[in-house]
């Protein structure tokens, strides 16, 4: 291989790849210096005047979770050097790199990876076919023939390969449809997550970084979205760089690249990769040397912006005016006659795959919640929910588990409007998404954790347990659905604003961006680091629109069409202290409430195995290979044998251990039934699923009076506002799971686990009160980088 690249990289071509390399990178780093001291500005402003925003109700984690293994298990993997496909063991850290070992006893032995893949930027194809068409697409020269062979063929059925313009390829494969898509979902994950490298922690370096670079491709007249905003910054401007040096290596290459289409393909892969690697060695140490010398005028910066803010922000509101006059009503026209008209279609696109994503992180996570509940009234109380909070901690990060939430976002579609609005792709939103999806599962789980251990001391009976689960999932589920509401208007203004800014910058530059030089005078020397005329400029060209992106999502919000709460709406803050509760170490649920001892009698556990069934699905046939379950849990590891494979059994009738007397100990006024069903999962992480029904024929007139009065008294009253406009949300309201018994079937109801009505859910009336809607959207709010904070990208990464 080394000599294929040195025949087509002699010294002379690459001495052209680092001076291409150092010039793109040079005008890079002047705006990235200039919009350095802009965004500091911006971090200390918004500092010192703070935000009006609504408080979320969800708590979001201080600590993160220890960390542990997303996934491990064997997949098969295509080995270019001989041709051949040889069994590897793979694991995916928390970092979401993805790990390769020769095998699974090397990894316990703590050997080497064989291979350490950053999958920022890559593409997730399950077909030959996809990949044959993107590939013959990159080739140099004229385009082959379509179904031509491909570069390597596949024993099975199931291939996964990851794609990317620049870098090396990696095909995979496995032998079952399941091990496909699960395979499949933790590659996504993996790709999701990687994207996801630029924090949005630091508030002075994440937006100068993102603001140049869009900056930067406008200057190259490229004012559309850009779907290679991928990964760390270093790998970002990797991707700029080869997108002005790649049709040139292509030009220079191509007419040499001999042999059949095969060869060709592989030859052009591998001097990409090898262009791939050195460009992003080049970057990674000229982008690190503009952040020092940025870092060393800080303080400076910093001193002279809190000593002159005052006269800074009259300069910048007095150049504004001066802007405004000459280009806002050009620019109102703009938005009148090419913009508005298509902003409710474009809002349609967005709000009906989001609003049905964030619905199923509601649904998955009130079913994960009320299968533990089930479980621990089944299976004996707070000996086994610390194992079941240990699994249910790591929810948000379970692939698999949250991959039907993330698949909704697969039906946004922009055809009609990417052409008209420059849109490269609709991947940015669809991740973009898919991120605030697992954000908000997370704060869910970790709010739901907190109230939880809060109230499990007060009442450690197994027939209270239930109850407070069930109390706690109510109030967690009311305050997902505020929250939820206000993260999707969110993203639906900042998607709107990137793709109709961009457009107007475009069409407004032939006729305004020529006379903004003049306005350089307006600015004071001591102030031009901070002051932009640009960025002022885009000002502008953003309050020309915001009105009208405002005003439909706010009549979205008023029509309920997709469960929005309207901005004149905020909850009343039922838990005055949640947000007071401090964290200064992760709940260790294990340590807490973990089975104390094993000294129960065998005909104690024998019954227990009677009552519970796992959701892990074992295989008639066993897979060639093993496949290990997520989040390093105990639990699929250490279930004893006869609880796997027993087939189930009722309950005995007259045994004291019955579901019938576990649920009249909790519940007076019902009797249970409960068959017991095996649930097909296709991963399990140890987690113990119990169905269970209530048999309604039990039910006497009396007792379902009185239920229901006791359930009325759970009920809050809600103002009358919201009471008014219950009738007409119901029709167009999407039937929430918290409106079905959590532990009732068939019509059934379940008093004792206090079913959460209408009114405590929000799901119909709104459980809010009016406030004044906010209107604060920065330049920050379009630019390209669509991806949200995450965890830190150390330890396992691909080494270019």
């Amino acid at each position: 291989m080394g000599d294929v690249i040195s025949a087509h990289l002699d010294d002379s071509r690459r001495q052209f790849i680092a001076e291409k390399t150092g010039k793109v990178l040079a005008e890079f780093c002047q705006f990235y210096e200039e919009q350095y001291g802009v965004s500091l500005f911006n971090s200390v402003r918004y500092e010192i005047e703070g935000s009006g925003g609504p408080q979320a109700q969800l708590l979001r984690r201080k600590v993160p979770l220890e960390p542990r293994t997303i996934f491990s298990g064997n997949l098969f993997q295509y080995m270019e050097e001989n041709k051949k496909w040889r069994n590897r063991f793979c694991v995916v850290p928390h970092n979401y790199g993805l790990v390769l070992y020769e095998n699974k006893l090397a990894y316990e032995r703590g050997l080497q990876p064989r291979i350490l893949i950053n999958s920022a930027g890559y593409k997730i194809l399950t077909s030959l076919e996809q990949y044959l068409d993107l590939v013959n697409s990159n080739l140099p020269g004229s385009a082959p023939k379509s179904g031509n062979t491909s570069v390597f063929k596949c024993p099975t059925e199931f291939p996964l390969i990851l794609w990317h313009p620049y870098a090396r390829h990696y095909y995979f494969c496995v032998m079952t449809g399941k091990e496909h898509e699960k395979w499949r979902a933790v590659f996504q994950d993996c790709v999701r997550h990687c994207n996801n490298g630029i924090s949005e922690d630091n508030k002075v370096e994440a937006p100068a970084f993102t603001d140049a670079v869009r900056m930067y491709r406008q200057s190259k007249d490229q004012y559309g979205t850009w779907d290679m905003l991928c990964g760390n910054e270093a790998q970002v401007l990797s991707n700029l760089v080869m997108e002005e040096l790649l049709p040139e290596l292509k030009n220079m290459i191509g007419p040499r690249l001999k042999g059949k289409i095969q060869e060709r393909h592989r030859v052009w892969i591998q001097v990409s990769d090898a262009v791939y690697r050195m460009v992003y060695d080049q970057t990674k140490v000229q982008y690190d040397e503009a952040v020092v010398k940025c870092e060393v005028e800080k303080p400076g910066m910093t001193s002279t912006i809190r000593t002159d803010m005052d006269q800074i922000i009259q300069s910048k509101e007095h150049l504004a005016s001066k802007i405004r006059a000459t280009v806002f009503s050009k620019a109102e026209i703009c938005v009148r006659n090419h913009v508005q008209p298509y902003i409710p279609s474009i809002l349609e696109a967005l709000m009906i795959p989001t609003s049905q994503g964030f619905a199923e992180v509601r649904e998955v996570f009130f079913k994960e919640v009320t299968d533990m509940n089930m479980n621990i009234l089944n299976e004996g109380g707070m000996e086994k929910m610390g194992e079941y909070m240990e699994n249910l901690s790591q929810l948000a990060f379970h692939p698999v588990k949250m991959q039907s939430c993330y698949e909704k976002m697969d039906q946004l579609k922009l055809e009609g409007l990417q052409q008209r609005f420059d849109v490269s792709s609709a991947s940015v939103f669809k991740q973009r998404a898919q991120i605030l999806m697992r954000q908000q599962m997370d704060d869910t789980v970790y709010t739901f954790e907190t109230l939880l251990h809060q109230e499990v001391g007060k009442s450690p009976d197994k027939d209270e347990l239930c109850k407070t689960i069930q109390r706690i999932l109510e109030r967690v589920l009311k305050k997902y659905d505020y929250d939820s509401s206000t993260v999707r208007k969110k993203f639906f203004r900042e998607a709107l604003l990137q793709i109709t800014i961009p457009f107007l910058l475009k069409k407004l530059a032939p006729t305004c961006k020529g006379d903004l030089s003049r306005f350089q005078e307006l600015i004071f020397e001591d102030f031009a680091r901070f002051i932009l005329v640009e960025n002022t400029y885009e000002e502008v060209v953003l309050q020309s629109v915001m009105k009208d992106i405002m005003m439909a999502v706010k009549e979205a919000a008023v029509q309920r069409k997709h469960n929005l709460y309207r901005d004149s709406i905020v909850m009343h803050n039922s838990d005055p202290n949640l947000h007071l509760l401090g964290e200064e170490t992760p709940i260790n649920w294990e340590e807490e409430f973990g089975r104390q001892s094993d000294s129960d009698p065998p005909d104690e556990k024998q019954r227990r195995a009677k009552q519970v069934v796992s959701v892990i699905h074992v295989d008639e046939e066993a897979l060639p290979y093993e496949v290990t379950s997520l989040e390093g849990s105990p639990g699929a590891a250490e279930l004893e044998p006869e609880r796997v494979d027993r087939s189930p059994s009722p309950p005995v009738q007259g045994s004291p251990d019955s579901v019938k007397d576990l649920r009249t100990m909790l519940v007076k006024e019902i009797c249970v039934k409960a068959p017991l069903e095996k649930a097909d999962s296709q991963l399990g992480n140890g987690t113990i699923a119990q169905k269970s029904e209530v048999d309604p024929k039990h039910m006497e007139g009396k007792e379902e009076e009185e239920a229901t009065k006791e359930a009325g008294k759970q009920t809050p009253q809600h103002p009358a506002e919201c009471q008014a406009e219950a009738q007409e949300a119901t029709d167009s309201m999407p039937t929430s799971p918290a409106q079905s018994p959590s532990l009732a079937a068939d019509g059934g109801s379940c008093v004792g686990c206090l079913e959460p009505s209408d009114k405590e859910t929000g799901e119909e009336t709104g459980v809010q009160v009016e406030v004044t809607p906010v209107c604060e959207t920065s330049m920050e709010s379009f630019v390209e980088n669509s991806h949200g904070a995450t965890e830190g990208s150390e330890g396992v990464q691909t080494q270019f």
